[in-house]
């Protein structure tokens, strides 16, 4: 190897030559544009990557390796999607639950291979519909969920045991997905054919979401209770989605996007293992979910350092055996921060780049954005072409014929591990914190959050940043879009199913259920089981989300700012 391709030799002899030659005398005819060259997150770019610019020590074996093999960098399957295609799960979730399981059947129908399920906001908080709080949210910014009667009819015609479902929920998760093995036993499933995910990251909503019930460490019981049993009655379920979609969204960088959802899933590991169970009994069903932006190359390299460093994380600190422990799954979204309520239609490039970038990376599962959802839910016609966007990467592009194809580019190397000493910087800061929970108490990650995003606004602001059609390129009387609208009947009519559902079900045995559900949760029992009883006999969301109250408190954020 000539020693402009030898990792780490510096300014090479061959590349200062280049540089004081050809590359000088270009720039004095033609100058380079002005301004810094930066990634979205603000990590410099170098004008040309060369073998010089990887670390002295780095080995191709160690930091590359072979796809579904440690340490992952490359991907965890070994044929990748020459095996078979990502699986492509839309987002899908408005008004009432019939009109989500038509969408759902739509989507179907045309060649999606998964549901992704959205709640609307009071669902999301532990509200039901008649709760004062939820007053012109029902089913607005997704599907309206009370009690089994809803889920019910969310999942009528779709069968579970041969449809992977992802639900996207935190707080009530647990209760969520107690209707949802309640609708299987309806159907005659088995729960051991049940394949899906549940979010049910509480740690990234006192991060980024804000959409709480009761604090940490109780919620931290909750989860490792739901490991415990899917582990050993839902074996196919993955118990936590750990998200870092949604610190990305509150305005991360993507080193802080990696950092901080690698540490939720570190003390995930770590409560799995306080609560008495082995590390190869639940970490196999742990899976990731993340954000992919604008920077096409910076993505790429976050998710191909992400993979890496839970490798090492999984084998080397927990001492995991099962390979399966070590492998980072992940599911990945567009950014839905980046798209933009002027000149919509560039929402369609913008998030052609970012799954082309999840593609590259290895994700295994997409959803792709719709052009209009920086304006509302998405209409049936832009959400078809967000899903057809993913057929013709897959099918038409021919960037799925090969594994990692920028494997090896010094740019894409360099970032990657680049990337990686960053990210393992903030997990090391938050070890040293005490861990996540700590970390959360203390303010820590969201002021890093709030830092970043307000100094990306302000490069925005300045011009430092291009967003096209917003503070560049922008037009005068852009044409009305057409937008899909929830109207005030979904309420109503949502309203009266739920007093319905109340006024025909069993109140005696339902009191019964939710006291033994608080006593178990007081008990340290595993809570599933009874919130299984309480929503068989059609409970909701509120009234059981609402009995643990008494014994594990509510939670309040203190102020960062």
């Amino acid at each position: 190897m000539s020693d402009a391709g030898k990792p780490g030799n510096g300014r090479s002899r061959t590349r200062a030559a280049w540089e004081a030659g050809t590359l000088a005398s270009s720039v004095a005819r033609s100058p380079e544009r002005p301004g810094a060259f930066t990634t979205v997150s603000d990590l410099p770019v170098e004008r040309l990557y060369t073998g010089a610019d990887l670390d002295p020590t780095w080995i191709e074996g160690e930091k590359l390796g072979f796809p579904g093999e440690f340490p992952y960098t490359r991907g965890i399957h070994p044929t990748m999607y020459r095996g078979r295609f990502w699986t492509m799960r839309q987002f899908a979730g408005f008004g009432s639950a019939e009109d989500t399981n038509a969408r759902f059947h739509y989507l179907l129908e045309h060649g999606q291979t998964g549901l992704s399920t959205a709640f609307d906001l009071p669902t999301l908080m532990g509200r039901d519909s008649d709760d004062a709080l939820a007053r012109g949210e029902v089913g607005r910014e997704g599907v309206a969920v009370d009690t089994l009667a809803d889920m019910e009819l969310l999942f009528r015609g779709v069968p579970l045991d041969r449809v992977s479902t992802s639900m996207t929920i935190n707080a009530p998760a647990a209760v969520i997905f107690c209707m949802y093995l309640a609708v299987a036993e309806k159907q005659g499933v088995d729960f051991a054919k049940l394949e899906g995910t549940l979010q049910n990251d509480i740690l990234k909503e006192y991060i980024a979401q804000k959409e709480w019930i009761y604090p940490p460490r109780p919620s931290m019981r909750i989860i490792t209770d739901l490991m415990g049993f899917c582990a050993r009655s839902v074996p196919k379920w993955n118990t936590i989605s750990i998200s870092g979609y949604h610190i990305r969204e509150a305005g991360s960088t993507a080193v802080q996007e990696l950092a901080f959802t690698l540490a939720d899933g570190i003390a995930y590991v770590e409560a799995g293992l306080a609560a008495g169970l082995e590390v190869d009994e639940f970490s196999p069903r742990l899976s990731f979910f993340f954000n992919s932006h604008n920077d096409f190359f910076e993505e790429i390299a976050k998710l191909r350092a992400a993979r890496r460093i839970w490798a090492h994380v999984m084998r080397d600190r927990f001492k995991a055996k099962n390979p399966r422990s070590w492998m980072l799954r992940f599911h990945t979204q567009t950014a839905g921060c980046s798209l933009t309520a002027q000149q919509p239609l560039n929402n369609v490039a913008r998030v052609t780049v970012q799954a082309l970038a999840a593609v590259l990376g290895g994700t295994q599962s997409l959803h792709t954005d719709s052009f209009d959802e920086a304006l509302a839910l998405p209409t049936e016609a832009a959400v078809t072409v967000a899903l057809r966007t993913q057929q013709i990467l897959a099918e038409e592009s021919g960037v799925t014929n090969t594994i990692d194809p920028l494997g090896g580019s010094y740019f894409v190397e360099a970032l990657t591990d680049k990337i990686e000493r960053d990210a393992m910087a903030y997990i090391e800061r938050i070890d040293a914190m005490g861990g996540m929970i700590d970390a959360i108490e203390r303010g820590f990650p969201q002021k890093e959050i709030a830092d970043a995003s307000y100094h990306y606004q302000r490069q925005v602001d300045c011009g430092e940043k291009t967003i096209v059609g917003v503070n560049k390129h922008a037009i005068d009387g852009e044409r009305r879009t057409e937008i899909l609208t929830i109207g005030d009947d979904v309420e109503r009519a949502q309203l009266e199913r739920l007093n319905q559902v109340k006024a025909r079900r069993d109140e005696a045995q339902l009191r019964r259920d939710l006291a033994a559900l608080a006593q178990a949760a007081a008990s340290g029992e595993n809570v599933i089981p009874f919130m299984l009883a309480c929503v068989r006999n059609y409970g909701s969301v509120q009234e059981l989300s609402s009995a643990l109250v008494p014994v594990f408190g509510t939670y309040r954020e203190v102020s960062i700012l």
